[in-house]
C-alpha cells in the first residue's frame, strides 16, 4: 500500500513538472506566443501528432498490436477529447479573453463533482464540497486579479465568419456556450475513463495512444487554420538553439517553432502522467491535481513577470492551500495517527 501511495505521489509531481503545457499557460508564460494568439489549433494538433507517433513506436516495439480495450469503447472517449480540445481553442475567436478562459477551466472541479453526482450517483462528505468551493474560488480570484494586468494583450479578435450583423455580446455569448459545453464534456470524459479502467483494467499507455491517434483525421476540418499558423511560426524571428550553441554550433531555428517543440514535449510528459494517475485515483482527485497545476502555473507567471502579488493573491492562495488540505483530509489522518500511537503506548 505504501509503495502504491509513493507511486501516485511521484506521478502527481510529474504532472506539476511541465507547468506550461496548456495553451492558456503557454500564452501567459511565453510572450512570443502572444504574437499569434490564434495558434491554439496548431499547438493542439502538434501535441496530438507527437503523442500518437510516440505511442505507435512504443506499441510496435512492445509487440502489443491488439488493444486490451476494444476500439469501439474508445470511440466516445475520442470524440469527447477532440471536441473539448478544439472547442477550447475556437472559443478565443468569440471575444473570450484569456483570463475568462482560465476561470472557466478552473471550474472543472465543480463540473466533475456535478457529473459524478448525476451519473455515478456519488455522495460526497461536506468537507469535499467545501474544499472544491474553496479551491475554485481561490483560483478564480487570482485569475481575475492577474487578468486585469494583461487584459490589453489578451483581447480576442472575432473570426472572419462572425457577421457584422451580430453584436459583440452575442458572439461573446456563443464563446461562453462553447466553454460551458467543453467544461462538462471534459468532466464526463474523466468519469468515462474511470469506468473504462474498472471494466477492462488499467492500460494508461494504450489509452494515451488511441485517444490521440484516432482523432487525428478530425484535424482535417481545421487544416486551413493549422497550415496558416504553422506558416506564421515558420516565419517568426530566428534564434540559436540554446543547448547546441553552448558547444559551438551555430544552428538557428524560428523562435515559435522552438517554443512549439518545448510545449509539445512538456505536454507529453504531463498528459502521460495524467493518464497513469487516472488508473490509480478517482476522476475528481485527478481533476484536483490538474487544477492545482494550473494554479501553480498562474503563480509562476506572476513571479516570472514580476507582477504585483497583492492581498487578493494572498487570499486566493490561502483558499487554494487550505482547500487542498481539507480535500486530502491531511489533518484528520494526522490526528488519527497520533491517537493510534497513544493507544499503542498504553
Amino acid at each position: 500500500m505504501l509503495i502504491r501511495y509513493r507511486y501516485i505521489f511521484i506521478t502527481a509531481l510529474s504532472i506539476f513538472g511541465p507547468i506550461h503545457s496548456d495553451v492558456e499557460e503557454v500564452y501567459i508564460l511565453l510572450p512570443k506566443y502572444r504574437e499569434d494568439p490564434g495558434s491554439g489549433n496548431l499547438i493542439t494538433f502538434s501535441q496530438f501528432l507527437f503523442i500518437a507517433v510516440e505511442g505507435l513506436v512504443h506499441i510496435l516495439l512492445s509487440g502489443n498490436l491488439k488493444p486490451k480495450i476494444p476500439l469501439r469503447n474508445y470511440s466516445l472517449l475520442v470524440v469527447m477529447f477532440f471536441i473539448t480540445s478544439v472547442a477550447n481553442n475556437v472559443a478565443f475567436d468569440f471575444n473570450i479573453p484569456m483570463p475568462l478562459h482560465m476561470i472557466f477551466r478552473a471550474g472543472s472541479l465543480i463540473a466533475n463533482m456535478i457529473m459524478g453526482i448525476l451519473i455515478l450517483k456519488k455522495k460526497y462528505v461536506f468537507s469535499k464540497y467545501l474544499s472544491v468551493l474553496m479551491i475554485t474560488a481561490g483560483i478564480v480570484l487570482c485569475t481575475i486579479i492577474s487578468g486585469s494586468s494583461v487584459n490589453n494583450s489578451t483581447e480576442s479578435v472575432p473570426t472572419k465568419s462572425a457577421s457584422v450583423g451580430y453584436s459583440d455580446f452575442f458572439i461573446w455569448t456563443l464563446g461562453i456556450g462553447l466553454l460551458s459545453i467543453a467544461l462538462f464534456i471534459s468532466a464526463y470524459m474523466g468519469i468515462c475513463q474511470e469506468t473504462l479502467y474498472k471494466t477492462f483494467g488499467k492500460h494508461p499507455q494504450e489509452a494515451l495512444f488511441y485517444t490521440h491517434m484516432l482523432p487525428l483525421p478530425g484535424f482535417f476540418l481545421i487544416s486551413k487554420s493549422i497550415v496558416e499558423h504553422f506558416s506564421i511560426a515558420i516565419s517568426s524571428e530566428s534564434m540559436p538553439l540554446p543547448i547546441i550553441s553552448l558547444i559551438g554550433l551555430n544552428i538557428h531555428i524560428p523562435q515559435m517553432i522552438f517554443y512549439l517543440f518545448c510545449n509539445v514535449l512538456t505536454q507529453y510528459l504531463c498528459i502521460s502522467s495524467v493518464y497513469v494517475l487516472t488508473t490509480e485515483c478517482a476522476s475528481l482527485t485527478v481533476t484536483l491535481v490538474v487544477t492545482l497545476r494550473k494554479f501553480v502555473s498562474l503563480l509562476f507567471s506572476i513571479l516570472y513577470f514580476q507582477n504585483a502579488f497583492t492581498i487578493y493573491h494572498w487570499i486566493g492562495t490561502s483558499l487554494v492551500f487550505f482547500g487542498t488540505i481539507v480535500f486530502t483530509e491531511v489533518i484528520p489522518r494526522i490526528v488519527q495517527q497520533v491517537q493510534t500511537r497513544k493507544v499503542k503506548k498504553k
